[in-house]
C-alpha cells in the first residue's frame, strides 16, 4: 500500500515505548530499530516529522517489581527510563522528539475517559469503568478477526461486573498501597491501553500518519487504542498507517527466561559491538521473524569488518544516499535489500572506488550504521595495554627483518592470546581486536 502522509509538509509518528520496571532486551530492541529506521527515511523525504514515543511508568507490573525490590516507584521508574535511554543510545537509536510519561498525563486520560461515558462507548461498575466493546461495531477490524474468536484466543480478565466479557478497563480503583489519582468515579489508575490514545491525541491530534510497534501489541493493546480513540473522536482516523514488527526467536526458540535464552541488550553488548547487532536486527525484513544466533552475530561483525575495510582504504568523499538504498527503503522498510546494496558498494570501494566508498557511508549512516572510525572499529577504544601491542609488533617485524621468523611466530601466536588479529600489509603490520 503507498504511503500518503495526511499533510505532506508535517508527517506523524507514535510508537508505543517500553514499560519501565527492568532493562530493555533485544526483542524491545527490534521495535526501537524499526521505529528508528522509519524515522530516519521519512525524514530523508519529508520536510518536516514529529515522532513521539511513550514512557508507561505506571502499570501494575511496576508496582509489584517495586514491591519486590523494596524500592519507591518513582525510584524504578527513572532507573529504569536512564537505562532504556543509556541502552539505546549505544544502539545509535535516534531519540524521540516527545517522549511522554503516563504520569504525566493523567488529567487528558481522565477527560478521554469522560467523553467515552458521555458518548455511550464506557460505563462504570463497581468502581472501574470499562469500554463497551460491542458498542463499537468495527471492534476487530485491525487485527483482521472476529470480536468473539478475538476473545476467545487472549487472556481475558473474568470479572461479574463486565457487561460482556471482552470489555476492558479504562479506569481502576487503586488500594493504599497502589498508585492512584483522584478522579469523578473514586480514587484509581487508568487502564493500560488509554494511555497511548490519551498521549497521542494531546501531540499529534485526532488524526496521525503512522502507528507501530511490536506484533505482540496488536491484540489487544492497538486494537483497543484505536477502539476507544476512534469512539472519542468518530470524525478522526486515528492512525493512518500501522507498522507492526514480527517476533524475535533466539537459536530458533521464542525468548524466554524460563528457557535461559533471555537476552537483554546489555547482554549481548557484551558480547559484541552494538553495530552488530544492530546490523544482525535489520538483516530480515521487519515483518519477518527474526532469528537471533550467536553465529549471526558473529557474521555480522565479519560484514562489518569488510564494510570498515572498504573505508579504511583511502579517503571517503561525501556524496548523497544513493538511489538504490532510498528505493529499498521506500519498499516498505526493505532492510535487507538495502544491505544487499551496501554489499555492492563495498565490493566497488574495495576494488578502488572511492565514489562507492562515500557512498557506503551515506547508504549505511541512514541505517545507523558505520558510525565509527575504521582505526578505532579494528583496535577497539585506546587503553593502556595498546603500547605494549605496539611494541610487541614492533618487536615482531625487527624479528621479521632479521629473519628470525620463530621468533616473529611466536610473537604473533602471543599476541592472537590477548585477542589480538593482525593483519600485514605492504604498509607494514595493522592490528585488531578479535
Amino acid at each position: 500500500m503507498p504511503f500518503t502522509p495526511l499533510d505532506p509538509e508535517h508527517v506523524k509518528v507514535y510508537y508505543c515505548g517500553p514499560t519501565v520496571y527492568d532493562l530493555a532486551h533485544i526483542g524491545n530492541l527490534r521495535a526501537m530499530l524499526t521505529a528508528d529506521v522509519l524515522v530516519r527515511f521519512l525524514r530523508q523525504a519529508y520536510p518536516c516529522v514529529t515522532f513521539v514515543r511513550n514512557i508507561t511508568d505506571v502499570d501494575d507490573k511496576i508496582t509489584a517489581r517495586a514491591r519486590a525490590n523494596g524500592e519507591d516507584i518513582g525510584s524504578l521508574t527513572q532507573r529504569t527510563t536512564e537505562e532504556f535511554h543509556q541502552d539505546l543510545a549505544a544502539m545509535n537509536v535516534l531519540p524521540p522528539d516527545i517522549e511522554p510519561r503516563a504520569t504525566h498525563n493523567i488529567g487528558e486520560m481522565q477527560a478521554l475517559i469522560a467523553r467515552l461515558i458521555e458518548n455511550g462507548h464506557a460505563y462504570e461498575a463497581d468502581g472501574h469503568v470499562l469500554f463497551s466493546v460491542a458498542s463499537f461495531p468495527s471492534y476487530g477490524a485491525l487485527s483482521g478477526r472476529d470480536p468473539e474468536d478475538l476473545v476467545a484466543g487472549a487472556r481475558v480478565e473474568v470479572a461479574g461486573y463486565k457487561k460482556d466479557p471482552g470489555d476492558f478497563v479504562l479506569w481502576k480503583p487503586s488500594d493504599a498501597d497502589q498508585p492512584g489519582w483522584e478522579s469523578p468515579w473514586g480514587r484509581g489508575r487508568p487502564g493500560w491501553h488509554i494511555e497511548c490514545s490519551a498521549m497521542s491525541h494531546r501531540y499529534l491530534g485526532e488524526s496521525f500518519d503512522i502507528h507501530g510497534g511490536g506484533s505482540d501489541l496488536l491484540f489487544p493493546h492497538h486494537e483497543n487504542e484505536r477502539a476507544q480513540s476512534l469512539c472519542c473522536f468518530p470524525q478522526g482516523k486515528f492512525a493512518n498507517y500501522w507498522v507492526h514488527n514480527a517476533m524475535l526467536l533466539v537459536e530458533g526458540e521464542k525468548m524466554s527466561k524460563s528457557l535461559g535464552n533471555f537476552l537483554t541488550i546489555r547482554d549481548v553488548l557484551k558480547q559484541a559491538p552494538a553495530e552488530a547487532l544492530r546490523l544482525l536486527l535489520l538483516g530480515a525484513h521487519y515483518r519477518s521473524t527474526l532469528n537471533y544466533t550467536q553465529a549471526g552475530l558473529q557474521e555480522s561483525r565479519k560484514v562489518l569488518d569488510r564494510f570498515y575495510r572498504a573505508l579504511a582504504a583511502g579517503p571517503v568523499p561525501d556524496v548523497a544516499v544513493p538511489e538504490a538504498v532510498l528505493k529499498a527503503l521506500a519498499e516498505d522498510l526493505n532492510t535487507p535489500m538495502a544491505i544487499a546494496e551496501l554489499h555492492s558498494l563495498a565490493a566497488q570501494a574495495l576494488a578502488g572506488d572511492r565514489n562507492a566508498a562515500g557512498a557506503l557511508k551515506a547508504g549505511a549512516g541512514l541505517l545507523g550504521l558505520l558510525q565509527e572510525d575504521p582505526e578505532k572499529w579494528f583496535k577497539g577504544d585506546r587503553s593502556a595495554d595498546d603500547a605494549a601491542i605496539d611494541a610487541l609488533i614492533a618487536e615482531r617485524a625487527a624479528a621479521k627483518k632479521a629473519r628470525d621468523f620463530a621468533k616473529a611466530d611466536a610473537l604473533r601466536d602471543q599476541l592472537q592470546g590477548q585477542g589480538v588479529v593482525l593483519e600485514d600489509t605492504k604498509d607494514g603490520t595493522i592490528w585488531r581486536r578479535a
